[in-house]
């Protein structure tokens, strides 16, 4: 039977220990501060935002959320950010995507101050991880490295295969992975012969953004499949394709009126050796390494 990475728990461990962290820096008359970016009301995001928020307050570190309306335009944003990147108190800035179309999300994330970027969308930090220097990750990526070396998956020396080439997951957990010693190979949409690569994975990244892409003919027995995908079945269908038979998914179906299934089909994990699932999966790690990095930028603005 494939080994289940259990995203929850490893990130509630993760929790743990930023909190220990912020007591000593407490201890040292310093507290980690997050402001939350949260432009206009779209539900989805108000949650996720509040969710964090909520993190903030059960590891105590001080958090600020900030509500510009819809309206808001780039040169407000860009003003708010100026401001933000001034204030002491505030290590980390997260300014929650998407946007709305008329805010101009590049200049937004390039004017968050490196140093203050705890979510390493910046491209100074970009370049300081593909450099191997001392950065800030993006918080999806290092999740994913954390969740394989708390897992006991070795990653030095394995082929890892990266489908999906965002600046946001694929093109950093491949400098990630290759950091750990790992020889990565970075597949999207357009390689040719994808499932003849996708077969040579020990550690097989599915980060595409397709609803059950990964097919088991594209994975090699054994394999460790790290699943990023969270992609909403809202007809039967769907449903169907994917999880017909599955009880506890048809009762959650039923009464949601959807379901979630990840980047890779859920046939697929019956092959691999060890996965994470969808929901439960790499999803817990997201909150869990923003609250990681604002105390690691509180510590490297003070030197510590």
């Amino acid at each position: 039977m494939p080994k289940i990475l259990d995203g929850v728990a490893i990130a509630s461990e993760i929790k743990r220990e930023v909190a220990e962290e912020v007591k000593l820096l407490a201890a040292q008359g310093i507290r980690p501060g997050l402001a939350a970016v949260l432009v206009g009301s779209v539900a989805a995001s108000e949650i996720y935002v509040r969710s964090k928020v909520q993190t903030c307050a059960d590891l105590g570190i001080f958090s600020d959320l900030i509500t510009p309306p819809e309206s808001v335009t780039t040169a407000e944003m860009l003003n708010l950010v100026a401001g933000l990147n001034a204030r002491e108190e505030i290590d980390g800035i997260l300014i929650q995507l998407p946007l709305p179309s008329h805010v101009d999300t590049k200049a937004l994330l390039d004017a968050v101050s490196p140093d203050k970027d705890v979510d390493g969308f910046n491209p100074i930090n970009a370049g300081r991880l593909q450099a191997g220097r001392l950065s800030l990750a993006p918080c999806t990526p290092a999740g994913i490295i954390e969740v394989l070396k708390r897992s006991s998956i070795p990653i030095s020396g394995r082929h890892a295969v990266v489908v999906g080439r965002s600046d946001i997951v694929g093109k950093p957990v491949a400098m990630l992975l290759l950091h750990q010693n790992a020889t990565v190979t970075i597949c999207h949409s357009k390689t040719r012969n994808l499932a003849e690569i996708t077969r040579q994975a020990d550690i097989l990244v599915a980060a595409i953004g397709r609803p059950g892409f990964i097919t088991p003919e594209m994975v090699t027995p054994g394999a460790t499949i790290i699943d990023v995908g969270i992609n909403r079945l809202t007809t039967r269908e769907e449903f169907d394709r994917y999880f017909a038979g599955v009880a506890w998914r048809e009762a959650a179906f039923a009464k949601r009126g959807s379901t979630i299934v990840g980047d890779v089909h859920p046939k697929a994990f019956e092959l691999s050796g060890a996965y994470t699932p969808v929901p439960g999966g790499i999803g817990p790690l997201t909150i869990a390494m923003l609250m990681s990095n604002t105390v690691r930028a509180a510590k490297m603005r003070r030197g510590l």
